[in-house]
């Protein structure tokens, strides 16, 4: 596709507040966004509440929660204030549609003026007979135009009845409309598909069609990027500008999100919340990247983004048509990268909501739950460090350093034998740790100087490194797999580590003397 310049791009987001906010419509955000930033334009939010038997308390709050923490800042549109109210803020306001019912009405009179819309009575019970008796005869259903041609006194005497009515858009008969989607190129579209849908509700509210062509047009919205579910509807909504006599916007159509299966990403596949994701433990630097990735890439091997990158590299050229695989091992790695790029400290304040469980920070110290203990910050930093390197997203922290903050481990003593070892070498190796540790002096208690005095002692002894270090590391862990022994060791201080020597050893003991008895 030809590379295409947009200049002073005004683009929005309208979405509906029935939940939170999904992965899906995040990307649409940040595409918005993205696209907004990238050509110096405005990024304008809208909320789409006309459908109010649909409406979430709450959800309106959580959009813009999400995008306060997403650090994508509209330049128009509803906003959180720092009390938690909303407050709106542009030239073209009110940006919540159900503010907007005035203009609707105006608009839609216009159209009934100009014989491009039409008043519709018909009940309920007709419209799902007429549906029912399309399908059995194998045919689309859609509108079959009944009040289409009803004489203004017939409307008129139906309306001072006070009969319940929706007002329907005369759809042009046999024409062709062409849509020129800046992703997918050209659709046509006959008339002879589309039916006379709905503009206005029984209730007064207008249609989603209705009033986003509506909007779009008076917030001077150039182009519109949105998901590929409105593929179908977009010849519609292109005849109702032209009924109106103005210019639509240009659109783009986003490919889907897809499951590991290659369908249509969906509520079923589990988690797919933004709030979801950020309670695992994602980053939020690290998600946008990643859902940046389900369907853009700039054309390089580039896979890890910050935001402004992206907003520099951006553009629909590079926006694929097919829908993205959403790829957790993709996701965890991208976290993973951005964990090990936080300092100590960042990592520290990020880690502590995911290890409640295990310890509570003070005004000073920080309490070890099980044990009651009172340490330093630092003790916990120094046991955070081990895991930086390790772990893809911050809700694994608690269930890998759990074993720092236990009074006692729990494990059988024949893991503590290594598989080239045998119990009476393995006993003895811990008293050797044992008695090597305890001689050292707190000061000296460092992974540098163990690593030195450990290695001497194997070498020294003829030893070999597993049957001496494993029993070192599952004496201090209780895990097949954790960090090095000599970084825990160091981590959890002379004291802590010699007491755990000194259990491993009564526990070998202990299964020694069930050896012999038995």
């Amino acid at each position: 596709m030809q590379k295409i310049n947009f200049t002073n791009p005004r683009v929005r987001i309208a979405p509906s507040p029935t939940g939170m906010v999904h992965l899906g419509t995040l990307r649409t955000i940040l595409y918005n966004y993205l696209f907004a930033k990238h050509y110096g334009g405005k990024f304008i939010i809208r909320v789409e509440d006309t459908d109010q038997s649909r409406f979430v308390p709450g959800a309106i709050e959580d959009l813009l929660a999400v995008i306060n923490w997403a650090d994508m800042k509209a330049d128009e549109g509803p906003e959180l204030t720092s009390d938690n109210k909303i407050k709106q803020t542009g030239e073209y306001g009110p940006y919540i549609q159900s503010e907007r019912l005035e203009i609707y009405q105006q608009q839609i009179q216009h159209l009934l003026d100009k014989n491009k819309a039409y008043h519709c009575f018909c009940s309920k019970e007709r419209l799902d007979d007429l549906r029912e008796d399309q399908v059995k005869n194998k045919k689309a259903p859609k509108y079959d135009g009944f009040c289409r041609n009803l004489s203004k006194d017939e409307v008129n005497a139906l309306l001072a009845k006070g009969e319940p009515h929706v007002i329907r858009f005369k759809m042009p008969e046999n024409k062709d409309v062409v849509v020129k989607d800046l992703i997918r190129g050209e659709i046509v579209v006959n008339t002879k598909d589309l039916d006379d849908y709905v503009l206005m509700k029984s209730d007064g509210f207008p249609t989603y069609h209705f009033a986003s062509v509506i909007d779009d047009h008076f917030m001077k919205i150039t182009q519109i990027l949105r998901g590929d579910e409105w593929i179908a509807s977009t010849p519609k909504h292109v005849l109702l500008y032209e009924a109106f006599g103005w210019n639509a916007p240009q659109f783009a159509h986003l490919p889907p999100i897809l499951n590991k299966n290659k369908k249509k990403m969906s509520k079923r596949d589990g988690d797919t919340s933004v709030s979801d994701f950020v309670n695992k433990g994602y980053l939020k630097d690290a998600l946008l990247n990643f859902i940046a990735l389900l369907g853009w890439n700039a054309g390089t091997d580039q896979e890890v983004y910050t935001l402004n990158e992206l907003e520099k590299q951006f553009s629909l050229d590079n926006v694929h048509k097919a829908g993205a695989v959403f790829d957790t091992d993709k996701l965890d790695w991208i976290n993973g990268q951005y964990i090990r790029k936080l300092s100590l400290d960042e990592f520290y304040e990020k880690c502590l909501p995911f290890m409640s469980e295990l310890i509570t920070p003070g005004k000073i110290n920080v309490k070890i739950n099980q044990t009651g203990e009172s340490v330093k910050p630092g003790f916990i930093k120094k046991i955070l460090s081990l895991e930086q390197e390790r772990i893809k997203k911050l809700s694994d922290i608690a269930c890998h350093t759990k074993y720092f903050f236990v009074p006692e481990l729990e494990y059988d003593a024949k893991q503590l034998i290594w598989e080239k070892s045998d119990q009476e070498k393995t006993l003895q190796n811990l008293q050797n740790l044992a008695t090597l540790f305890s001689k050292i002096s707190k000061h000296e208690f460092t992974k540098e100087n163990l690593e030195k005095i450990v290695f001497e002692f194997i070498e020294n002894n003829s030893l070999d490194n597993g049957s001496m270090l494993w029993p070192m590391r599952f004496a201090l862990s209780g895990r097949e797999k954790s960090p090095g022994p000599f970084e825990i060791a160091e981590a959890l201080g002379k004291d802590k580590t010699v007491e755990r020597i000194k259990k491993a050893i009564e526990a070998s003991r202990s299964k020694a003397g069930q050896g012999e008895e038995s």
